[in-house]
């Protein structure tokens, strides 16, 4: 074994035995080795969330395995594709809220055709507090910069006024704390917490769940708030007549206020965004490998700097530039050359198949066994994800109606709440094939 890619292929060999096919496909294959220093072995995975479940999960696996190649006991470290070396903090940083991101602000969102309203009144919203846009929601697809928004206007928020109190959750936390709340019976912390903010910002509200207590704890905080002329900004990957889940009086207060939307950005943001990152990591790309990224990934903001980010850390692993070949190689499994969709929903199908071990036929199948309409439920949620096929397209697909399939998506909805595996399983299923689509 003279190379690192000899030893981790090996390590990967032990691995395999320890755990799960599915496990292994979904957490440990796509690690990739970019380092070996101080006895640490420097891993490079697209996400925080992917980080997060190996070094929880996985962590004891790999390195036991890497003793059993070596020798000797090592140490193993995670970086996530859009974190460089160089901006990685201490694990007590890692572990902090990402609530007051200092890295994202104002000044370093590229603005495009694609962002320019969202933008001006996040802009406004962060100099004129609850005086205009109140609330504001900021929606569309993942990865197109709605949550740099957000903590742009947090940051802005306390910039300009310290004692002001800037409260920010996502739409899943702000509701586990309620419930963790009510079991103690103490919601009257939760009231006195966020109602007494001067700024609420909340990430990904459709995650808020489908409990009506929970909704309606929500929307009298939202109200409080906004009678008290507090501002409230929100972020969805969808606008609220979207929001099945939603109740009524909820979706309505909500679309009284100001709804933005961001889109995929066009081809001069993106080499904009890749020229912007390139600034920050103090890296220079030719133009001939600035346009391959920005003409290769093109809907997805994260993606693109995810690029960056790793043909920075092959810079820093090889100490050489990198080539247009391996440039290509590294986009080539984030590419958005699209594909038929019918393709793309078969594939949807055999991976869920897989993670949840029963057959394609199953997923298809009529039968109501409990793990068969758990996999069944999840990947119709994950094709409507994914995809711009409407319910009545995707029931073709399945053989039902449009009625079934927004019940299985509200049960897949409901299913995720519940249980965290299945959460994972469906949130992990979203970014391979967003990645591909």
């Amino acid at each position: 074994m003279d190379t690192m890619a000899d030893v981790w292929k090996e390590v990967l060999s032990i691995c395999k035995k320890k755990v799960s096919e599915t496990m292994y496909t979904m957490w440990l294959e796509p690690l990739e080795l970019v380092k070996f220093e101080n006895n640490t072995f420097i891993f490079v995975i697209s996400t925080e969330f992917k980080k997060t479940i190996v070094l929880s999960k996985f962590s004891d696996v790999i390195k036991s395995s890497f003793e059993e190649v070596m020798g000797f006991p090592v140490e193993i470290d995670i970086l996530v594709s859009d974190a460089p070396p160089e901006k990685r903090e201490d694990k007590e940083k890692q572990e902090a809220p990402v609530s007051g991101n200092r890295g994202l602000t104002f000044e370093n969102f590229v603005v495009g055709k694609s962002n320019t309203f969202a933008y001006s009144v996040s802009v406004g919203v962060a100099k004129n507090p609850g005086l205009v846009h109140n609330p504001l929601l900021i929606y569309g697809r993942s990865g197109l910069g709605k949550t740099h928004l957000m903590f742009a206007i947090e940051n802005e928020l306390k910039k300009n006024n310290p004692d002001m109190v800037v409260l920010y959750a996502t739409g899943e936390s702000l509701m586990n704390e309620f419930f963790e709340l009510v079991k103690v019976k103490n919601t009257e912390a939760f009231r006195q917490k966020y109602r007494n903010a001067d700024a609420l910002l909340v990430d990904d509200i459709q995650w808020i769940q489908r409990s009506e207590s929970r909704q309606d704890e929500f929307f009298n905080t939202f109200d409080t708030l906004k009678r008290n002329g507090k501002q409230v900004v929100l972020t969805s990957d969808v606008p609220p007549r979207e929001m099945e889940v939603f109740t009524d009086r909820l979706r309505s207060r909500i679309e009284q206020g100001l709804m933005v939307d961001v889109q995929p950005p066009d081809l001069d943001t993106r080499k904009a965004i890749i020229v912007k990152k390139c600034e920050q990591l103090g890296a220079v790309l030719p133009d001939e490998i600035v346009d391959t990224i920005a003409g290769r990934v093109k809907n997805n903001i994260r993606q693109i700097e995810g690029t960056v980010n790793k043909i920075a850390a092959m810079k820093a692993a090889y100490n050489r530039d990198v080539t247009l070949d391996e440039v290509e190689e590294i986009v080539k499994d984030i590419t958005t050359d699209s594909q038929p969709v019918s393709v793309t929903v078969e594939k949807i199908i055999e991976y869920m198949a897989k993670t949840f071990g029963v057959t394609v036929a199953d997923i298809k199948s009529e039968k109501r066994q409990a793990n068969i309409a758990l996999a069944r439920q999840i990947t119709i949620y994950v094709i409507s994800e994914v995809t711009d096929l409407t319910q009545k397209q995707i029931g073709e697909f399945f053989g039902k109606t449009h009625s079934n399939v927004n019940y299985s998506i509200n049960q897949a909805k409901e299913n995720m709440a519940k249980n965290p595996q299945a959460k994972v399983i469906a949130i992990g299923a979203i970014g391979e094939f967003q990645n591909k689509n």
